[in-house]
């Protein structure tokens, strides 16, 4: 198995546009900063078929933001009726701004179904692969894909 690890230096380089994150975790840390995880199911590339059509090579992956404040959560299953599962991300997002003792790098977890978005500080992320690619025909993994 190939381990793969990824971390804010690659920002840029990445996209978690349609990934789903079928659990969360808050880990309590020192001086009342803490962990986020997110598990997810990353899509490693979109791959174009013959003819149309696309599939997907998947990752089972775990992203933990570091040293996290100010994290607020806003996820709207009421709304549109949704059944509960994993939610879809549209996007992440950092910049950074400047506070009376510090510059902080806010985070924006911008999620496409159902609605809603995370919005916290932290100082990066490690994303780490927790299995191996699978390629599928849609954007998420079933359970036993993510062994």
């Amino acid at each position: 198995m190939q381990e793969r690890i990824w971390t804010d230096r690659q920002f840029d380089e990445m996209s978690w546009h349609d990934c789903h994150a079928h659990a969360i975790r808050i880990e309590s840390g020192s001086h009342g900063a803490g962990t986020l995880v997110l598990d997810l199911d990353y899509i490693i590339e979109w791959v174009k078929l013959p003819g149309g059509g696309m599939r997907f090579r998947m990752l089972p992956a775990r992203l933990t933001f570091h040293e996290v404040v100010n994290l607020r959560i806003r996820l709207d299953y009421a709304t549109p009726a949704a059944a509960l599962g994993p939610f879809s991300i549209q996007a992440i997002e950092r910049h950074v701004e400047a506070r009376e003792r510090y510059q902080a790098q806010v985070w924006r977890i911008a999620i496409n179904w159902p609605s809603g978005e995370f919005g916290f500080e932290a100082s990066g992320y490690t994303q780490r692969g927790v299995g191996e690619p699978v390629l599928v025909d849609r954007q998420w993994l079933l359970p036993e894909e993510r062994v």
